[in-house]
């Protein structure tokens, strides 16, 4: 790759470009047990299991799903929280040839029925609680078979006892699903299986190993084709990042789903590639985090603002010791400063942001975690990774410092949209991947970005960016979570409105807030209104969801209006 200009700021230890394997994913879950064998490879609700018996279990899966009539190519949806099937049953469905659909425990059945007959999916691995909602699509999709997983499958005695006891309580469900016919229940598989799979020949640069659907805040989800040369680029390029981690010796807290791309890459592939024991957690609860950190002592923790928020607003955060946590790289939004200096102070640890999107494996962009680093900025493009911004009126490269659209080109970067040309066409040009979000670069190479595009707030005739504003609020002492957005105004055209959560025992008001954003920043970004609410909507990774928020407005203002 030519030199870059952020290339001077890389340190000795970090190559500008690497050699990647070109091997398909599923490959390095067979050489960490080689190398590994009995080295707990997942620690689950008191359960282990080694790098040995994970690879086990996958060949088990991967026979079976053959045995079904699996061919290559054949679409395998995973709809599982952070578990050991999550896991096993995906490298097992890539081992078989299939292209796995990582699919949200939370759809609701319109969401599930069109990812399934999107994706042509045949095959789904679901949990138990979720066998209901699958069995109401089945009949409108192409699914043929329903494998059926359940949290008390791996917990140590007498906790798998006891969890159908809680299952019930928690869902008001009590689940018994019986092995035959369609629906093959995953305790009978691992029993009455041998793990003599038939190996898949696979192309890793141009055969896929993944649907990643993307968030559909805008349209329907579409389907992003990720091949397996993909994924194992990103991973080798964050393994090179993170160069002061000692390999096989980490242990990977896995709050992050991996039904997101971002989890996927950053904790199971990584640490399934570098022999590192993954701690899962099915869901985030910032009390069982804490002690899960205390007890377990991950050293790497990859998360989002929100979850750093969460655990630094808990009540009894100064009861536990979280000095195990060396580094983290932030992702899916915004990292506010503040949250940075507070995480960093509490752990002792390094937390910085990085950059990325499902469309990209996903990361583009990190800052160094132990060397220079700008808050408020991305980082720098990682190892073979080019980036550019372009200008909005001409499409050619901006200037130093103007502020554009973010484009990234690199070996990460997906094969295309599945089934939708249209949209491909949009947003890849000549390998290049149009972001659609804006930023600029600065002298020295570092990036930031403003905003999304399609977030961007013009009030007057002014840029108004959402996440200056809510930088600034972030530093009010009172606030524990904020979005801002542009809501329709009759005079102009948009205007500001923050959205806030304040933290408890702070009686927050509409004065003290705007008496604050008037000193920071110029008047027309500062907020006209402000609504204060007990929680934001989110996605599963914490990313506030700003449509969602200008969706409820503009409804309220819709049945005001028809009252009046």
């Amino acid at each position: 790759m030519e030199e870059k200009l952020w290339h001077a700021n890389y340190p000795k230890e970090i190559p500008t470009t690497i050699d990647y394997d070109e091997k398909p994913l599923h490959v390095f879950l067979g050489d960490a047990a080689k190398r590994y064998g009995e080295k707990k490879a997942l620690y689950f609700m008191g359960k282990e299991l080694s790098f040995t018996e994970v690879h086990t279990q996958a060949k088990i899966m991967a026979n079976y799903f053959q045995q079904l009539g699996l061919n290559k190519g054949d679409r395998v949806a995973i709809m599982l929280p952070n578990c050991p099937q999550a896991v096993i049953s995906y490298y097992g469905a890539l081992m078989a040839g299939g292209i796995v659909v990582q699919t949200n425990p939370l759809y609701t059945e319109r969401e599930l029925e069109y990812q399934l007959n999107d994706s042509g999916a045949t095959f789904i691995v679901c949990l138990d609680i979720l066998v209901p909602r699958v069995k109401n699509v089945k009949k409108d999709t192409p699914l043929k078979h329903i494998f059926v997983a359940g949290i008390k499958d791996y917990l140590p005695f007498p906790k798998n006892l006891i969890y159908p006891f809680i299952q019930k309580k928690q869902y008001n469900m009590v689940v018994k699903v019986d092995h035959g016919g369609d629906t093959h229940v995953w305790t009978k598989i691992l029993e009455q299986t041998t793990p003599n799979y038939q190996p898949v020949e696979v192309d890793p640069k141009e055969d896929l190993a993944l649907l990643q659907y993307t968030g559909g805040t805008t349209g329907f989800p579409k389907g992003v084709m990720l091949t397996h040369y993909n994924l194992v680029s990103n991973v080798q390029m964050s393994d090179a990042w993170l160069y002061k981690t000692k390999e096989g010796e980490e242990i990977v807290l896995g709050v992050l789903p991996f039904f997101h791309v971002y989890g996927m890459t950053t904790v199971m592939n990584m640490s399934i590639m570098a022999g590192q024991k993954m701690i899962l957690m099915p869901k985030f609860d910032a009390g069982d985090v804490l002690k899960t950190i205390q007890k377990q002592k991950p050293t790497l923790f990859p998360g989002a603002p929100t979850i750093y928020v969460g655990l630094l607003n808990h009540p009894d955060l100064k009861k536990y010791d979280l000095s195990s946590i060396e580094a983290c790289i932030s992702g899916s939004a915004p990292l506010p400063v503040e949250v940075q200096e507070q995480f960093e102070k509490v752990t002792g640890g390094r937390l910085v942001e990085g950059y990325g999107l499902t469309e990209s494996s996903p990361v583009t962009h990190a800052n160094f975690v132990w060397e220079k680093r700008i808050n408020g900025s991305i980082g720098i493009p990682w190892p073979d990774t080019d980036s550019k911004i372009l200008d909005m009126e001409t499409l050619e490269e901006a200037e130093i410092g103007d502020v554009g659209e973010v484009a990234v080109k690199g070996p990460q970067v997906m094969k295309g949209y599945w089934n939708n040309q249209e949209e491909t066409d949009k947003v890849l040009k000549d390998g290049w991947l149009f972001t659609g979000d804006m930023g600029y670069m600065d002298e020295n190479g570092y990036f930031y970005i403003v905003d999304r595009k399609k977030d961007m707030i013009i009030a007057g005739g002014y840029n108004i960016y959402p996440r200056e504003v809510e930088e600034v609020l972030y530093e009010h002492e009172g606030v524990l979570e904020v979005a801002v957005a542009g809501i329709p105004d009759p005079y102009r055209g948009e205007t500001v409105k923050a959205f806030v959560v304040a933290k408890d025992g702070y009686d927050l008001n509409e004065e003290d807030l705007n008496t604050f954003c008037r000193k920071h920043l110029a008047a027309y970004k500062v907020p006209r209104l402000y609504e204060f609410r007990d929680e934001l909507p989110k996605t599963a990774v914490g990313k506030i969801l700003r449509r969602q928020l200008i969706d409820s407005d503009t409804k309220k203002k819709q049945e005001e209006s028809n009252v009046t």
